[in-house]
């Protein structure tokens, strides 16, 4: 099995590197871009503390008078003293995806700023700019195509150089895990490359398997075998049926939150608010009373909808709960704990989330930053093995041999017809990946025929 390994390992890096060194660079990037917003919004992010906050519905109001042109949609309020609440709004001119974010200071009110938001993480321009560059290199939908294809051939490659690695022989077990001491040229390059993909591959494999939860064609399986297992993610319904409670869907329980609603009418936030809502203000105590604690988003109610209230809290430990609230009365509709998520739903959010750097903070960035430095290397290190490979004394440019054709020949049946079966498999769950591999072995048979073309007639001249 080596040598078909081998050549699959080397054609796959060689074709397939270009794709996965333009993703890694900008995952890098990404994976910095967490602290860098830090620095460069930091006037849109913080506040000065305050001694009191200010309701909810007037910072609304601010950010409301500030862009008359926005629909405001929804809230996202910190639990971090100094941090600055996020309107957020649907304007015109917005991308899909993309909202306007108006930053108010929550103890005065005062409007501090406005940038593009995107998506559920709330990624701010740079940040937004290199997620969309390392998702689809800002082509759009044609660009999604790159991103699923590197995904794709990511673990396949990964695998392929450990199990290359993993049966090399060596003087020393040392050897495995460390770079050799002593050697130069090829043979270090190759010790490099292959005790670093080592260490990184099982990281790798994750970032390949979570990459493609998301991708059009393969997230799509995905998200079909998940329906059919009933492991898709849920969500909390806010339908609301007559403005009344119990109209909630299940898990809601019809009662939750209610109580302590009891002289909430007196509350900050309520003066001159409609009789059939009872405001943003009451909503949010609602949803607090039923254990939402921690950075919340509030979606604003619509027509047959009513407040839907998250936690965004994605480090560990997560706080992923989410409730409908009524706004006539301030009664839980329905609620979603994370914990009554299906299993595999839960696997999804914690990969999805570890794969954007938001599981566990600023060491979840480091460990991406790592892994995105540690593929650049291996891909810079395996075209300089492929280069020093070359036959040097050939005049004009030369560069190294691939393993030689026919090496499946070698594999013994009984191994070789369940290999095929499971590639064709793989190839039917990840299309890009099965399309590409069939594209691969057609120019490599005709390389071969073109080759084999030319022999004879070398041979007569």
């Amino acid at each position: 099995m080596r040598p078909l390994v081998l050549r699959l390992h080397f054609y796959a890096g060689l074709l397939i590197a270009p794709l996965l060194l333009v993703a890694a660079t900008s995952g890098l990037l990404y994976s910095l871009s967490y602290q860098a917003e830090k620095v460069l919004y930091r006037h849109e992010l913080r506040a000065p503390v305050g001694d009191r906050a200010q309701p909810i519905v007037d910072q609304i109001a601010a950010a409301r008078a500030a862009h008359p042109e926005g629909t405001v949609t929804s809230v996202r309020l910190p639990s971090e003293e100094g941090a600055t609440t996020q309107v957020l709004m649907a304007t015109p001119d917005a991308k899909e995806s993309h909202s306007l974010a108006v930053f108010v200071d929550p103890y005065t009110a005062e409007v501090r700023g406005a940038l593009d938001s995107y998506g559920s993480s709330g990624a701010l321009p740079v940040r937004a700019w290199l997620s969309e560059f390392h998702r689809h290199l800002q082509l759009g939908e044609p660009g999604l195509y790159y991103s699923e294809l590197a995904a794709s051939w990511l673990w396949v490659v990964a695998l392929g150089g450990l199990l290359l690695w993993v049966g090399r022989k060596r003087a020393s077990k040392r050897a495995l895990l460390v770079p050799e001491r002593g050697t130069t040229g090829r043979r270090r390059t190759l010790s490099l490359h292959g005790s670093l993909g080592l260490w990184a591959v099982t990281g790798l494999v994750l970032l390949s398997a979570t990459g493609l939860t998301w991708s059009k064609y393969a997230g799509g399986n995905i998200g079909e075998i998940k329906d059919q297992l009933g492991s898709s993610t849920p969500s909390v319904s806010a339908a609301l049926d007559g403005g009344t409670a119990d109209a909630g869907g299940a898990g809601g329980g019809g009662h939750e939150g209610h109580e302590g609603m009891e002289g909430m009418e007196d509350m900050p936030g309520m003066e001159g608010m409609d009789a059939a809502d009872i405001g943003v203000d009451l909503a949010v105590v609602a949803a607090r009373q039923a254990g939402l604690d921690g950075p919340i988003q509030v979606t604003l109610p619509t027509e047959g909808l009513g407040y839907t209230i998250a936690q965004t809290d994605k480090q560990f430990p997560v706080r992923l709960d989410s409730v409908a609230v009524d706004p006539a009365d301030g009664m839980i509709i329905d609620e979603l704990r994370f914990a009554d998520y299906p299993l595999l739903a839960q696997l999804t959010r914690f990969g999805i989330d570890a794969h954007m750097g938001l599981f566990l903070g600023l060491p979840n960035q480091l460990a991406l930053a790592a892994l995105a430095l540690s593929l650049i290397l291996l891909i810079v290190w395996g075209y300089r093995m492929w280069w020093l490979r070359r036959p040097t004394k050939k005049s004009g440019f030369g560069v190294g041999r691939p393993v030689a054709r026919g090496t499946w020949r070698k594999v013994p049946l009984t191994w070789l017809l369940p290999l095929v079966a499971v590639t064709a498999l793989v190839g039917w769950f990840l299309p890009l990946l099965g399309i590409s591999l069939l594209v691969f072995l057609a120019l490599d048979a005709a390389l071969g025929l073109w080759t084999r073309a030319r022999r004879p007639a070398a041979a007569r001249g």
